[in-house]
Order: structure tokens, then C-alpha cells, then sequence
């Protein structure tokens, strides 16, 4: 390599890279995010996605990963790349760039196995604190991006149980999205899909009759994930 080329990569600023993980939750009634204490907060109310530091020699997906797996003791799970953020202003301590994840978490599988140098709370989406930073803007993109992919992909078995009803996996949805959705028409264009499985076994305790319990049909729904199934009725709420 040529030695002005090698000044050149000397006289740069070096800058951080974080990761930030913005992790969803379903707990059969509401959508919520999982938010900790950090020890950098000013104020007690004041609260943070959950995040990292890229190391030296670690892919972005790899430190999302680990960063996500130390946190909460969870592998395998949903993670897709949102945004970075750069502004020279969002973090007041040292120049910071920040790669956000989103996360898709099954509530029912969350361990509680946090680090204990973190204070971790799960927050229903109507219900958010205070953040730290600039992590405000990155859960409202976030929030948009998971209506968007749950409209056109099955992005939401993500956040279900291994086995569910029709009628919570309408909840979920109603829970993204925030509306009502027509239990006729949703479970019509759900069927339709192909990718559930029924089972033999009900639900029991919330009706006389009992709703069949459903589970995914893994193959269908590795190959399908990517394709553009208008998940919702008329592709939308």
C-alpha cells in the first residue's frame, strides 16, 4: 500500500460504533418493548434500548447478535438491521454511530436472565418513558417498519408461541397495528396462506367450544417469508 494512502487512513477521526437492539414483545394482550437502565441516564425516568459496542473484529450481525444473546440469554431469535444513526450531536459523551436492530421476541420464552448490571422492564407501546438519546426516533421507525413488514410477510409468528389460536394471533396483529381488525375477513385471508398447520387440541377456558390451536408450517413459512403475501386483508388496516 502506498504511504500517502496509509497517511491518508491515519489523519482520519476515529469514531465508535454501537449497536442499539429495539426488542418487541407480544404477551397475548399488547405489543410492548424491552427497555433497561443503563447507568448513563440523568434523569430516573429516563430509560434505553438495549445496546453494545462493535468490537474489532466482529461483523455488524455478529455483535447484534451477541449483544442481544448477553442481554437477555436468547439465541436464534428474529433480528433485522433497521438504520444507522450518525448525527455529531446524539451522543453528548463521544462521536457515535449507531447501528439499530429490530428484534422479534415470544414473551413465553423470555428468561428474566438479564445481566445484573441492568434494570429491564417490558413497556406496552402506549406506555413508553422517557428515552435516552436519540433512541426515540429509532423505536417510532421501528414501530413503522414492523406494521410495514407484518402487512406483507408472516413477520408476526415471530412473536407467538409454538402453538396459537386464530383468534390470538388476530390480537397480535390488532396490537401492531393498533385497530380492529374483521375477525371474518382475517381469518379468511389468513387461511389462505397456506402456512398454518391445525391441530387436533383446543384452547380451553375462554369459550364453551373452544378454539382449535394452530401451528406453523415451518417449511412453507422459510420459503414464503420473503415473498409479498398481503398478510392483512386488502394489504392494510
Amino acid at each position: 500500500m502506498r504511504l500517502d494512502i496509509l497517511k491518508q487512513y491515519e489523519s482520519q477521526t476515529k469514531f465508535l460504533v454501537a449497536i442499539d437492539s429495539i426488542i418487541f414483545g407480544f404477551d397475548g394482550e399488547s405489543l410492548k418493548l424491552l427497555l433497561v437502565k443503563r447507568g448513563i441516564e440523568n434523569e430516573k425516568d429516563t430509560w434505553s434500548l438495549m445496546g453494545g459496542w462493535v468490537q474489532e473484529k466482529e461483523s455488524l450481525e455478529a455483535a447484534a447478535s451477541r449483544v442481544l444473546y448477553e442481554l437477555t440469554n436468547l439465541k436464534d431469535i428474529y433480528l433485522e438491521q433497521l438504520h444507522t444513526y450518525g448525527d455529531p450531536q446524539r451522543d453528548p459523551v463521544q462521536r457515535t454511530f449507531s447501528v439499530a436492530y429490530f428484534a422479534l421476541i415470544n414473551v413465553e420464552d423470555y428468561t428474566q436472565a438479564l445481566s445484573s448490571a441492568y434494570e429491564a422492564r417490558w413497556f406496552s407501546l402506549d406506555e413508553l418513558p422517557t428515552f435516552l438519546f436519540d433512541h426515540s426516533m429509532m423505536v417510532s421507525q421501528a414501530i413503522e417498519h414492523l406494521r410495514y413488514k407484518a402487512s406483507q410477510h408472516p413477520i408476526g409468528f415471530e412473536l407467538l408461541p409454538e402453538k396459537f389460536t386464530i383468534p390470538q394471533l388476530q390480537k397480535l396483529y390488532e396490537a401492531i397495528f393498533g385497530a380492529e381488525l374483521d375477525k371474518r375477513n382475517f381469518s379468511r385471508k389468513l387461511l389462505s396462506t397456506k402456512l398454518l398447520i391445525k391441530l387436533d387440541e383446543k384452547q380451553r377456558g375462554f369459550s364453551k367450544k373452544g378454539a382449535y390451536f394452530y401451528k406453523i408450517d415451518e417449511e412453507k413459512y422459510q420459503k414464503q417469508f420473503n415473498t409479498f403475501l398481503n398478510f392483512l386483508p386488502g394489504g392494510s388496516v
